[in-house]
């Protein structure tokens, strides 16, 4: 299976689906989502689907109601706009990396892999792994680590990179591994590599700056009581998702209008949606999923 789709069920039922409405899936991936969503849409309705990641233009729906579009949702007003439309009736979003990326090995995702430094969402990304780990400097890499991987060692881990590669370049998962193995304890050994990777993974695909980018455009898409349904995997997405609902920003208190009154793009729908033990027990990598939603105001 390309991608077992997280909170199926959860995620779909949080748009509130209108027979002719217009929705938009900004991480096809395998496409489990967008057939849920198809499933509930009508003839006039509509379904456009994002993906950077060229393997994922394999798994696109014969379905007239659907298009998918290779491109970051980054972009999404932009091609939205491209392909007519300016008004939505709900947007989902399911980040982090798909099951197919984390089992294709050459991909560079997985910490069960040797393979070269890579870990680029689309083959058009101009940055890789490699490029992170052998060309950044000290400070970016010490940041990298401690901001997107949470890592107390940040530092001498950054340190111990930058003294391995002026002998020669860190080209493999393994090699990398290997140059901070005084870090990774037995029994810590996957949680920390993981986070190692975690790190690097989100500096290659600038994910914190894509998501930023695509919920500052979405209550200019969706139409009043549209629906925003966004699942996270890890604090720094969720943090990100919970403050723009909240206050339509992402750092400091909801702005307020002329008379004082609290202005936000969005009212938050129920409260956090976690998958279940049956979910967790059937599909691991759904452990650490968060569910949100909200409604355009």
């Amino acid at each position: 299976m390309y991608h077992n789709p997280v909170l199926l069920k959860e995620s779909v039922d949080g748009l509130a689906i209108k027979e002719n409405g217009i929705y938009v899936d900004v991480t096809f991936g395998g496409g489990g989502h967008s057939k849920e969503i198809l499933k509930r849409l009508g003839e006039r309705g509509k379904l456009l689907a994002f993906d950077q990641d060229e393997d994922a233009l394999e798994n696109a729906l014969d379905d007239s109601r659907f298009t998918l579009i290779n491109e970051n949702f980054r972009y999404i007003k932009q091609f939205l706009k491209f392909y007519g439309i300016r008004k939505v009736d709900g947007i989902l979003a399911d980040f982090g990396v798909s099951s197919h990326q984390f089992d294709v090995a050459e991909r560079g995702f997985s910490t069960r892999f040797d393979a070269d430094l890579d870990m680029r969402m689309s083959k058009k990304n101009t940055i890789s792994a490699y490029d992170v780990v052998n060309k950044y400097t000290y400070e970016e890499l010490r940041k990298v680590l401690f901001n997107y991987g949470d890592l107390r060692n940040a530092n001498a881990m950054a340190n111990t990179i930058i003294t391995s590669r002026t002998e020669s370049p860190i080209k493999t998962t393994d090699q990398l591994k290997a140059v901070l193995q005084q870090f990774l304890p037995k029994s810590k050994e996957h949680k920390i590599l993981a986070q190692i990777y975690q790190a690097i993974r989100i500096e290659v695909n600038q994910e914190i700056a894509v998501i930023e980018e695509f919920l500052m455009q979405t209550p200019d898409l969706l139409d009043k009581g549209g629906r925003l349904s966004v699942i996270s995997y890890h604090s720094l997405e969720d943090r990100l998702v919970k403050r723009f609902i909240r206050a339509g920003q992402f750092e400091g208190e909801p702005e307020k209008d002329f008379y004082g009154n609290i202005d936000v793009p969005f009212k938050k729908v129920g409260g956090l949606i976690v998958p279940s033990k049956e979910e967790i027990r059937e599909n691991n990598r759904a452990r650490s999923a968060k569910l949100r939603i909200a409604e355009r105001i």
